[in-house]
């Protein structure tokens, strides 16, 4: 294990300066989550106020939980996220915003999404699309980057970062039934100034541009159980991830499930619903060899309706929610 430690060590930064050297730019993909469909509304603006209900969704993800290189600096992704919509009916539509902390390594990201989705009512389904912008603030501890001879005098900050704005726009349609949706987050794909210190290098983080497709179905069974099979595939063009996962509830208060993210893990989702409150737990098991350790992943929405409006008393879906 601590030969591999090194290992991994090593070739991340000589990957890392490779990009610098040959590039001049340099981003990393965006998260993914075991329990996507709380993520909706980070990665897709057409989804804002698609249901009737004012929701928060928060999500904390600890992927390879423990896992040190060999000095000991945790360098395993971490990533909080939280996020709300709301219908708004005077602009035919939904606003939605969310901000999310992903940190991996010595890399902190941190961004503030803000959507508005204009819906269509269809014969067989409602339309959102949406339109969204970012804010995105990125750093990186140079400090923390040694290499393993000698020092580079590429590595000389030690905590550089830059703030970049960005647009998002998305399709989100919505059935009983189903859902399904696409989006492209970082549209812009904008390049952040120029950090070098050195007049021959070009040192810049950029936006990542990256496409998002997702899908679920809701099958009745027998009376109370639900069965929902959905999906997730992102790409950035350079790397593609897939996500499909199999839930169920009882009686829309007990909730399980099995996730796969192909050719990395395995997940096991648990949850429950106390009033207007789901939380729910997933355990991922990688299934990618060098024993890496596994990750956790908490999930909580709570959704609510201001009173008022006497005329809807349930929600359209409560599936959807």
């Amino acid at each position: 294990m601590v030969k591999f430690l090194k290992y991994f060590k090593k070739s991340f930064v000589v990957a890392f300066i490779f990009v610098i050297s040959a590039f001049g730019a340099f981003s990393q993909q965006m998260p993914i989550f075991t329990q996507h469909t709380y993520s909706l509304m980070y990665s897709n603006p057409g989804y804002a106020g698609m249901g009737d209900a004012i929701c928060v969704d928060g999500l904390m993800r600890q992927q390879w939980a423990g896992f040190e290189d060999d000095e000991g600096n945790k360098v395993a992704p971490n990533t909080y996220l939280i996020s709300i919509n709301s219908p708004v009916k005077f602009l035919h539509g939904g606003l939605g915003g969310s901000i999310i902390q992903d940190k991996l390594g010595f890399e902190s990201n941190i961004a503030l999404n803000l959507s508005y989705s204009f819906q269509i009512p269809l014969s067989f389904a409602d339309l959102g699309m949406g339109v969204g912008a970012n804010l995105l603030n990125k750093t990186i501890d140079f400090g923390k980057l040694k290499p393993s001879q000698g020092g580079d005098p590429l590595l000389t900050g030690i905590n550089t970062g830059v703030m970049m704005f960005d647009a998002d726009v998305g399709f989100f349609l919505k059935n009983p039934d189903y859902y399904a949706g696409f989006s492209v987050k970082n549209l812009l794909e904008l390049k952040g100034k120029d950090l070098s210190t050195n007049s021959n290098t070009v040192i810049r983080f950029q936006t990542d541009r990256t496409f998002y497709l997702t899908g679920a179905y809701y099958i009745k069974t027998i009376p109370d159980f639900l069965i929902s099979p959905s999906f997730m595939i992102m790409s950035d063009l350079a790397q593609t991830q897939l996500m499909i996962a199999g839930n169920f509830s009882y009686k829309n208060k007990f909730f399980g499930g099995i996730s796969y993210r192909l050719f990395e893990s395995i997940g096991i989702i648990a949850g429950v619903r106390i009033k207007d409150f789901k939380l729910t737990y997933s355990y991922d098991v990688v299934t990618i060899r060098y024993g890496m350790p596994g990750s956790h992943e908490i999930g909580l929405r709570y959704c609510f309706k201001i009173k008022g409006d006497n005329s809807k008393t349930s929600y359209k879906n409560t599936r959807f929610l």
